[in-house]
């Protein structure tokens, strides 16, 4: 594979966060190309926040599915549902308005 096409391969990484169960943020589907563009697809579908990050996705890429996060991840995760939450919040004051 050349350099230029590897650097293009998209990848994607979702997470389950239930924290009124008392789960940690957890792996649900990842992957590449065009499973990648699949999950990307079904998070626009059912409106999942999406965090562009290829850093965080490459760490996340190496743990396996139904695994949790593990604790050197907890605070740029929680920096991450925070900004998701907050958005989520200003989009449906907005709303209200």
């Amino acid at each position: 594979m050349k350099q230029n096409q590897k650097l293009s391969t998209k990848q994607a990484v979702a997470l389950r966060y239930s924290p009124e169960a008392g789960q940690l943020p957890t792996v649900v589907a990842k992957g590449k190309g065009k499973v990648a563009e699949q999950i990307l697809q079904k998070a626009q579908e059912h409106r999942v926040p999406v965090q562009e990050d290829a850093s965080l996705v490459e760490v996340l890429s190496k743990l396996d599915l139904d695994q949790e996060i593990p604790p050197e991840l907890y605070q740029l995760v929680a920096e991450i549902l925070s900004f998701i939450y907050r958005s989520d919040q200003r989009a449906e004051n907005r709303g209200k308005a």
